[in-house]
């Protein structure tokens, strides 16, 4: 490489051929091809380029995602991995505790049939888990004797029929 007096770098190549008698003849420079190492060198540069300027998008994007925690359901005791901000309106949703997405809905068909009194059906969910992670999980034979128990007792009301179950 050669520099000018404006100091811009020049690419300068020649190619031989021989003849007859072994004069090496200077020719033309090739055309540029998708195999030089200028145009490689070039290509390479764009791809790291392009890969900072998505590096950079994405810095961007990122304060708004949040690290993963596990949270504990407080009613029934399920783990699952949850972003803090998940948390935080789970929390404000049910009156400050965590409450997994299967308890959520218990809760909410609960409260569809207590007239929308969140408080009453978070209560009585909590306590339906409390009993069958203290029974339930023990016994388990026992704890669905006990659910039958209590739909009989629950249809004989309906009915307006007294049955004596145990």
């Amino acid at each position: 490489m050669a520099a000018n007096p404006n100091n811009e770098k020049q690419t300068i190549s020649y190619s031989t051929t021989n003849n007859e008698n072994n004069i090496e003849i200077p020719s033309r420079p090739k055309p540029s091809t998708d195999n030089d190492p200028q145009r490689t060198i070039s290509d390479i540069t764009f791809e790291l380029n392009n890969k900072e300027e998505v590096e950079e998008l994405e810095a961007l994007k990122s304060p708004s995602m949040s690290r993963v925690e596990s949270g504990k359901c407080e009613c029934c005791g399920m783990c699952e991995e949850c972003t803090e901000e998940y948390i935080k309106g789970m929390r404000e949703m049910f009156l400050g505790r965590l409450v997994c997405g299967i308890c959520a809905a218990a809760v909410s068909r609960e409260m569809e049939k207590n007239g929308g009194k969140k408080n009453e059906a978070l209560e009585k969910h909590v306590n339906c888990c409390v009993k069958f992670n203290k029974f339930g999980r023990s016994y388990p034979a026992l704890y669905q004797a006990e659910a039958v128990k209590e739909i009989l007792k629950k249809s004989s009301k309906k009915k307006g029929k007294h049955l004596n179950v145990f």
